[in-house]
């Protein structure tokens, strides 16, 4: 009967756990930033979708130090013109406005925390989102595109967050 109990127990444990995103791993994706023209800027940043968030960690360097940095999965993952404007504009499957990804009520769905480079140009910033998917779904980012920007994202100007140039981009992939 304990045995039983225990089962019953643990099974619980695991499906609470898996609805509150602690469950197993999830879908994953990766992005190679690569420099645009001009641009010193790279790094690698994943997406593991937990239950119904995503957990993303970007490691990138290059960047301007000290400095924030707009940081945006944006709706088409074609990095082919050099400057990363091929990319769109921002991912924004539910016709949102923009605003501060992570925090603000609405936003769209690829808005995300600024990036903050330390003294010598690097960031490594881990934040979890709701607002995105990775393999299914429409907020699927799977194939989109992802840019750094070269200033940081004011949260309020429409459409773009006045972040500048676009310093880095990347493909979303499956990994």
């Amino acid at each position: 009967m304990n045995r039983i109990v225990a089962i019953a127990v643990a099974a619980a444990f695991a499906a609470g756990c898996a609805q509150m995103g602690m469950g197993s791993d999830g879908p994953k994706a990766t992005a190679k930033l690569e420099p645009t023209k001009g641009s010193e800027t790279k790094g690698t940043v994943t997406f593991m979708q937990r239950g119904d968030k995503v957990i993303v960690s970007a490691t990138v360097s290059g960047l301007k130090p000290g400095a924030f940095h707009g940081f945006h999965v944006h709706e088409k993952g074609d990095c082919s013109s050099g400057d990363g404007m091929s990319t769109g504009g921002h991912f924004n499957p539910g016709a949102k406005p923009h605003g501060e990804g992570g925090t603000a009520k609405e936003h769209h769905a690829g808005d995300m925390p600024n990036l903050r480079a330390d003294q010598y140009g690097n960031a490594v910033e881990n934040f979890t989102l709701s607002t995105i998917s990775v393999g299914s779904g429409p907020a699927n980012v799977i194939g989109k595109g992802l840019i750094v920007h070269a200033n940081p994202d004011d949260y309020k100007t429409q459409p773009t967050g006045n972040a500048g140039g676009r310093i880095a981009c990347a493909v979303i992939q499956a990994s």
